[in-house]
């Protein structure tokens, strides 16, 4: 059986040159510092892992990987202007469709939407268009949708061509938790407070907006890969679906989407949900086989993180 992939990140080359023109963040800053949050002042490396195609060839070489799914890392298009969103979401899903062409049968990729478009109509139709792209196997989305998160209803038409054209969503974290959430001394902590805790909470919170919304009512063949192993979900999905079901005011409010019936979170991760292994311990693995059957829990790397983390840990110990 080949060994898949599903979470591993690239920068082709003009996103690179794109974030590298910017003066305002997100934006990449000599030397080879991306820095995604508004007045962020220290950003992370970004090193040739993330954009030379043949790097990461040679790591599935040498960890005997067959065959990976690439994707754009955050922070995707979301910040381009809006008359220019939907040709620089065509364009850069035709070189990431290419980059794959140099390697048939080890690439294939998730593709990225133009989501500051100003008509849902132009996100749909690439929707509709990327499976005419040989490689492309579905879309990679962080949390914040059109701005207003993944329980947004003007998300439905993009939901429902996603659905009827068998694509995959890949949700992964985007911005991570307010930085206030993390106390005054956070700064002094590096990255590890908003990556260890941050992005997989943010992946719950929005996860969880998208069940009690009904997403999954309306669209129950929508298919959705979440990063880390769902961040927190396995863990509290069982609480999320007690306070769900004894919430008086919730029912009273909403009630249950018209003409569907609610379905649990423990189907929903049984048939919608699809979670990847990043999560770092086998406790963690154990965790997500659990709630979703080691069917539906996908190997995955993160690749382009961790080799340059390592690199700066060799580099600070001499």
């Amino acid at each position: 059986m080949p060994i898949v992939d599903v979470h591993t990140h690239v920068y082709p080359p003009s996103y690179i040159s794109l974030l590298s023109s910017r003066t305002t963040n997100p934006r990449i800053r000599a030397p080879n510092e991306l820095l995604i949050l508004p007045g962020e002042e220290h950003g992370r490396p970004v090193g040739p892992e993330y954009s030379n195609i043949q790097l990461k060839i040679d790591f599935m070489d040498q960890h005997g990987i067959d065959i990976s799914i690439i994707s754009l890392a955050n922070p995707w298009l979301d910040f381009v202007d809006s008359d220019v969103a939907a040709s620089a979401a065509t364009s850069h899903n035709d070189e990431m469709n290419d980059l794959c062409d140099q390697h048939p049968g080890r690439l294939f990729a998730f593709g990225t939407l133009p989501l500051s478009a100003a008509d849902v109509g132009d996100i749909v139709k690439e929707v509709e268009r990327l499976p005419s792209l040989k490689y492309m196997r579905g879309i990679i989305l962080g949390t914040s949708g059109l701005g207003s998160g993944l329980d947004d209803a003007r998300l439905h038409p993009i939901y429902k061509a996603l659905e009827q054209t068998g694509q995959t969503i890949f949700l992964h974290p985007h911005y991570g938790l307010p930085k206030e959430v993390f106390g005054p001394r956070a700064g002094e902590y590096g990255h590890v407070l908003p990556l260890a805790l941050g992005f997989p909470l943010e992946t719950t919170i929005a996860v969880s907006r998208m069940i009690l919304s009904g997403v999954f009512d309306r669209f129950p063949k929508l298919s959705v890969l979440l990063a880390h192993s769902g961040g927190t979900l396995p863990f509290l999905a069982g609480r999320l679906e007690s306070c769900i079901v004894h919430d008086g005011h919730l029912f009273e409010k909403s009630g249950n989407v018209e003409g569907t019936r609610r379905r649990d979170v423990w189907e929903i991760l049984k048939t919608n949900i699809l979670l990847d292994a990043v999560v770092y311990s086998e406790v963690g693995v154990r965790a997500a086989v659990e709630v979703a059957g080691a069917d539906r829990v996908l190997f995955g790397t993160s690749f382009g993180f961790l080799p340059l983390l390592m690199e700066m840990i060799d580099d600070e110990c001499g």
